[in-house]
């Protein structure tokens, strides 16, 4: 092959593999997406009532993590109910009012973080978060967080619950 055809030829394969690395190192290197989230809508009757304000209000800034403090992350539009914190592989969700679980059943087992019963519920499969709902006060409450966030959401949230909304 004559040097100009190989050059021809090169250039843009070349090219090509250049633009490949730069678009792998970006996806590695973003970090956790941090602009505004749009939540699915989901049932909350509950949402804009005295129960949910207790515990939204009294929620911290930043939520605990493996790696560091959770920061804030804005939804767009804006959901009665609803907190959400930058983490990976996706945010941590927090919604208050929900409907009663489907699988909350007699024989339904619970965990209890700092004093609150935590139903986790079915996993869809693929799915990057575990959801748990908050089943023994006078509202559900559901946290969405990834594995990789470690139990500091749970923890900080069950505080939270145990301070803003006494046992019925």
């Amino acid at each position: 092959m004559s040097p100009p055809v190989a050059l021809a030829v090169g250039l843009p394969l070349l090219l090509a593999l250049v633009v490949a690395g730069l678009g792998i190192y970006g996806r590695a290197t973003t970090g956790p997406e941090t602009g505004p989230l749009a939540l699915p809508a989901q049932a909350a009757p509950q949402a804009s009532g005295p129960e949910c304000d207790a515990v939204l209000g009294a929620l911290p800034a930043q939520l605990p993590g493996a790696t560091g403090p959770l920061d804030p992350r804005e939804l767009d539009p804006a959901v009665p109910g609803a907190r959400a914190w930058v983490a990976e592989p996706e945010p941590v969700v927090l919604r208050c009012g929900t409907e009663r679980p489907a699988e909350l059943v007699p024989t339904a087992s619970l965990i209890v973080v700092n004093g609150v019963s935590w139903l986790p519920l079915t996993t869809p499969e693929g799915a990057l978060s575990t959801t748990y709902a908050a089943v023994d006060r006078g509202v559900y409450l559901e946290l969405a967080a990834p594995a990789e966030t470690g139990p500091g959401p749970l923890q900080a949230v069950s505080d939270v619950i145990t301070e803003a909304l006494p046992r019925p």
